[in-house]
């Protein structure tokens, strides 16, 4: 018996070393933070220490309607965006990030928590938005996939 527990702590011990403490603790959630605005349905606007911060929600993407090309946006996307607007705006949130903190663009990606729920998984529950990961930010693919086959499967949002 003894020895089940060495190997089980020794396992243990590896997996934080190759995966990293956040893997078995959860992440870390920071704020809140003030929603100043909306810009759609996946990018919000986060007053942070004073600077307001563009941050857009890992894992999800929501239909276009905002888009510089008119012809990209979507009317979808503009329910999407009112959605996110009605449950987000003037609200306080905390944000969980992961592997990386920002995108191509300059905006800080993350997981983003209202009332202790992650925002991100009720857009795919609502089906108001889809899977979209792009590794190594991928920490809840399963779950986020799952959700979506949930709101096809129900004919939600996006999928009725």
């Amino acid at each position: 018996m003894k020895k089940k527990k060495i190997i089980t702590i020794i396992i243990l011990l590896i997996g934080i070393l190759y995966y990293g403490i956040d893997e078995f603790a959860g992440g870390d959630l920071y704020g809140p933070y003030k929603v100043l605005k909306v810009v759609d349905g996946d990018t919000i606007v986060l007053d942070i220490g004073g600077t307001e911060e563009r941050v857009r929600l890992i894992g999800i993407d929501t239909p276009e309607s905002v888009h510089p090309d008119k012809e990209r946006n979507v009317p979808y996307g503009k329910i999407a965006s009112e959605y996110t607007k009605f449950m987000l705006e003037g609200k306080e949130v905390e944000i969980e990030l992961d592997v990386e903190e920002r995108d191509r663009y300059g905006r800080m990606l993350a997981y983003v928590y209202l009332d202790g729920e992650m925002f991100n998984k009720t857009l795919l529950r609502e089906g108001h938005a889809m899977v979209s990961t792009y590794p190594p930010n991928v920490k809840y693919v399963e779950e986020f996939t799952a959700l979506q086959e949930k709101a096809r499967n129900e004919g939600k949002g996006l999928w009725e």
